[in-house]
């Protein structure tokens, strides 16, 4: 028997709930965290208006200024965040207890069995979305499916304030269908690399053998080799905690300077910044990932005196350890940051590897 999953992708939560409460920011685009004078932080979340000019989430404040200077920047209120959160987990718990948070906008709910007998994924994801609009005032996306993988790309389909069903029936011809860059995980280098092996498509890497993908994509070509015949085991899990936030990307052409890899620096500290004021996070470890042309991999950690989720701080750590690390006549074709340590999490050990594992951890 197929599970029944569902993930739920609330549509530009902080904004949203921002525009709910003042009338005088809808319709407009507006930004939650930033500087207004682009002075330093990054955007949390971006209104839809804002997003038209370009603006994403984790883009630097200076930036965004650039692609709209008429742009509204409001200063999180994350007591009224987690509070709607927790209004959205109730209406969670209506239908299941299997619920597994993302973050304070997004979950997997597994309805296999669903508390209230109704049976079908497709009418309890409306029941839910319908829920939130009329009780919160909000809107969210769903997507409907028999795993994670598969329910997490459905969600993103029919944005904003819809939802998208990928049936038993539908799983091997969407996956066949599907263009590699929208393979979770899979970014534009990745991307790049697949494409000059001939592999466009799910039907493309379908027809690779386990091994060989694994040659070229390391353990990561165990995911690719199971999630294009429509596979995915994770189960949803209420209870697991997140140990770490982390971010990475890898380069087209190898770095050689500490004055190239900084500005790349800045762009994965933003991503993990954001992901860690949406979560409302701060951690005290932070470890810098480094991959050289040749393959070989290392890790440098350092352990701050105080938990932080400050983009300044995060970067110049980063730097200090990369610097640190010995660059001279070394090729750089891989860089990652990694926050770990959290408030009241004892552990001091860096990320570890976990591409396909629902929760934010990346390496």
């Amino acid at each position: 028997m197929h599970r029944k999953i569902i993930h739920i992708d609330m549509d530009a939560f902080y904004a949203s709930i921002e525009q709910r409460d003042n009338p005088d920011y809808r319709g407009k685009p507006i930004v939650v965290g930033g500087s207004p004078e682009g002075r330093g932080g990054v955007v949390a979340t971006a209104s839809y208006e804002a997003r038209k000019f370009g603006i994403r989430s984790a883009m630097p404040s200076k930036k965004a200024l650039e692609l709209c200077p008429q742009v509204i920047f409001i200063v999180p209120r994350f007591d009224v965040y987690k509070t709607v959160s927790g209004q959205l987990r109730a209406i969670f718990s209506r239908y299941t207890d299997l619920i597994e948070p993302l973050s304070l906008d997004e979950a997997f709910l597994d309805v296999t069995e669903d508390k209230q007998g109704i049976a079908s994924a497709i009418d309890i994801a409306t029941a839910i979305r319908t829920a939130i609009k009329t009780e919160l005032n909000l809107t969210a996306s769903a997507g409907i499916s028999i795993n994670k993988f598969l329910a997490k790309i459905a969600s993103d389909m029919n944005k904003p304030d819809g939802q998208t069903f990928i049936g038993p029936s539908r799983v091997e011809s969407f996956m066949e269908a599907l263009p590699v860059e929208k393979f979770f995980g899979v970014g534009k280098v990745t991307a790049a690399k697949m494409k000059s092996l001939g592999l466009f498509t799910g039907a493309d890497l379908k027809k690779k053998e386990e091994a060989e993908l694994v040659r070229h994509f390391g353990k990561t070509g165990h995911f690719y080799y199971k999630i294009a015949r429509g596979i995915d085991d994770r189960p949803v899990q209420p209870d697991r905690e997140t140990k770490s936030l982390a971010a990475e990307d890898t380069f087209q052409v190898d770095l050689t300077t500490l004055e190239e890899m900084t500005p790349q620096l800045e762009k994965i500290a933003g991503t993990v910044t954001n992901r860690l004021v949406r979560n409302q996070l701060k951690g005290r470890t932070i470890t810098v990932k480094i991959k050289y042309a040749d393959f070989r991999q290392i890790t440098r950690s350092r352990s701050l005196s105080r938990a932080t989720d400050n983009l300044a701080t995060i970067l110049q750590t980063a730097i200090d350890l990369l610097s640190a690390s010995g660059l001279e006549n070394k090729k750089i074709r891989l860089l990652g940051i990694a926050i770990s340590n959290f408030d009241g999490d004892g552990s001091d050990s860096p990320a570890s590897p976990d591409l396909n594992g629902g929760q934010l951890q990346l390496f």
